[in-house]
């Protein structure tokens, strides 16, 4: 099942115990096939596990993969395109909303290329405390690898060409309605 283009969609991301871990009030739904579903965030309630609101201030291009172990959120500031890249299991839509599971290592990557990898600590720690088991932190570090090299090679969704084609789309789709 496939998000139907110019809908909103929920997004949902959950922890490997099952528990929620984050949610967007909505996405419009700008590209979809078997592969990936692009949502454009932009002026959204997002709420945390733990009760805390915030709401986005810029447009970001989402990427959810059915068949990667990451997501990636593109980030439309004044000064550039930032990325947020999740670790996280294949993204599926069940005619609800698009759900993963959060495997907490994050990769954020700057206007100029330069990127960290964020909290390898939380991912030690809850493999441990969960459960992840030795075939899903197998998996996530090669994901990590896998991105990383896609990073460098500026590969999609990492290039300003792709990030400019999805952005007028979005303009256009909000434009007509």
């Amino acid at each position: 099942m496939l998000p139907k283009i110019g809908s909103q969609v929920y997004i949902q991301s959950y922890k490997h115990d099952g528990s929620l871990h984050r949610t967007w009030s909505k996405g419009l739904v700008i590209d979809a096939d078997e592969t990936k579903y692009v949502v454009v965030t932009n002026k959204t309630w997002v709420i945390e596990a733990d009760g805390r609101k915030w709401f986005t201030r810029e447009p970001a291009i989402c990427f959810f993969y059915t068949d990667r172990w990451y997501n990636v959120i593109s980030m439309m500031r004044k000064t550039g395109v930032y990325y947020y890249c999740n670790l996280a299991s294949p993204s599926l839509y069940d005619g609800e909303a698009i759900k993963n599971i959060d495997y907490d290592l994050d990769v954020k990557i700057y206007p100029n290329g330069g990127y960290d990898i964020l909290d390898q600590d939380e991912f030690e720690e809850h493999s441990s405390h969960m459960g992840y088991g030795e075939d899903v932190i197998e998996v996530v570090e090669r994901s990590l690898d896998q991105l990383l090299n896609v990073i460098e090679e500026k590969k999609s969704p990492f290039n300003a060409e792709d990030i400019d084609r999805y952005f007028q789309l979005y303009l256009l789709m909000i434009r007509k309605q």
